[in-house]
């Protein structure tokens, strides 16, 4: 979509939700990646990205299978549906894997499509040195299922 093709009103949202001044602005409707993005906007809104543990041994946080993360479908946390405790270390695995799970929507590509989609924490687990580990697999959903799963 061209930056022509985003309404005025979605622009000035934009800038008022990032509260960028007018030069900002202006630098933002000039990069033609910012209109493609804000024209997937509206139905990556009713998305929400999860991670679901696959497989848990030995963590400290007590993350098992099971245990599902739910972010925004722009990648924001949803703490109101996370376990009670959440490990720093795997958080930023699951960071860049929305990176890419978002980089796939952005091109038009289902993002449930790639091959790639599970990742571990940081940890090597106990045989390594380590304590523990965890695997997660990512999945985009429509909110809805995601609040079914999340409500079991």
């Amino acid at each position: 979509m061209k930056t022509a093709e985003i309404p005025d009103q979605m622009w000035a949202l934009v800038q008022q939700h990032l509260g960028y001044d007018d030069e900002e602005m202006a630098l933002f409707r000039a990069d033609p990646r910012n209109a493609k993005v804000l024209a997937t906007a509206p139905e990556m809104r009713r998305k929400t990205i999860v991670f679901e543990v696959v497989e848990s041994h030995g963590c400290n946080s007590q993350h098992q299978v099971g245990t599902c993360f739910f972010f925004t479908g722009d990648g924001n946390f949803i703490t109101k549906m996370a376990p009670k405790r959440v490990c720093a270390f795997a958080l930023p695995v699951m960071a860049q894997m929305i990176f890419g799970l978002q980089e796939l929507w952005y091109a038009g590509v289902d993002p449930n499509e790639a091959c790639f989609r599970r990742a571990s924490c940081f940890d090597v687990g106990v045989a390594c040195g380590g304590w523990g580990k965890v695997v997660v697999e990512a999945k985009v959903m429509d909110r809805e299922e995601a609040e079914r799963l999340h409500h079991g």
